[in-house]
């Protein structure tokens, strides 16, 4: 029951996340609650390799329907690998539990922001000059690739906003875009597991299955019903977000 559970999460998860990012908040809790007897580095391992090739597929169905800038991806794809090390290093020396206060108000802001600007992301209207884009494209991969490194939650949804709000790709350009970057620091950090036999194979391939599921049929319907929809979405997925960082917060001041 517990693995048929898990993967109904899984195929939840790869849908919303081929969307607009955010599935590692359906996955990762319940995959807490259904076995609580597993380590953090086998939950977070098992889920990446279902959750990666989940988000493969998206990329593919969003390549196959969207035109991708791809020197874009490749600046941010690279930074946000690089970066994405640093912040699980840094992430074990110092208590994520410092920045996310701080975390919870940005994306308050970002959920208030996105809500008022009706027509945010409907279109592309570039905000930075053509030869520089690719330079803005690296700093947003490296700011929240060290993000998803040292805190994680809500990250392909702060990418998406990221290409939207700061460079002025459209809300699916920037879906697409954020899937291919997300791919690129999974697979970096897959490896590790892999190599570390953290993996738990036996969970993960089933999982698999629901999450490329799942995936395939999110991005369709993001490419088929447009912007519009994937910002309705994502303002859902932020408050989800908020919700999550706000317990969090909640929590370590009830401890202190």
């Amino acid at each position: 029951m517990e693995l048929y559970l898990l993967c109904a999460f899984a195929f939840l998860a790869g849908f919303i996340d081929s969307i607009v990012g955010g599935g590692g908040l359906v996955q990762i809790p319940a995959f807490f609650v259904l076995y609580p007897q597993l380590s953090v580095p086998n939950v977070i391992s098992t889920n990446r390799l279902a959750s990666a090739v989940g988000t493969s597929v998206a990329a593919l169905n969003y390549a196959r329907s969207v035109k991708i800038p791809w020197k874009t991806v490749l600046y941010a794809g690279l930074t946000a690998s690089v970066l994405s090390y640093l912040g699980a290093t840094v992430q074990s020396l110092l208590p994520s539990a410092v920045l996310k206060p701080i975390i919870l108000v940005l994306i308050i802001l970002i959920a208030m922001y996105t809500y008022r600007k009706k027509d945010l992301g409907h279109t592309e209207h570039f905000k930075v000059a053509p030869e520089k884009l690719h330079w803005w494209a690296a700093g947003i991969g490296g700011v929240l690739g060290f993000y998803n490194g040292f805190v994680g939650p809500g990250t392909g949804s702060l990418l998406v906003f990221g290409f939207v709000c700061v460079i002025g790709y459209s809300f699916l350009s920037s879906s697409a875009i954020s899937k291919i970057v997300n791919v690129i620091a999974d697979v970096s950090s897959l490896v590790f597991f892999l190599i570390n036999k953290q993996v738990l194979f036996q969970l993960a391939l089933p999982m698999m299955v629901c999450n490329v599921a799942g995936s395939y049929l999110g991005s369709r319907m993001a490419v088929l019903r447009g912007n519009a929809f994937i910002r309705q979405v994502f303002l859902v997925v932020v408050a989800g977000i908020v919700a999550r960082f706000a317990w969090d917060v909640i929590r370590s001041l009830r401890v202190i």
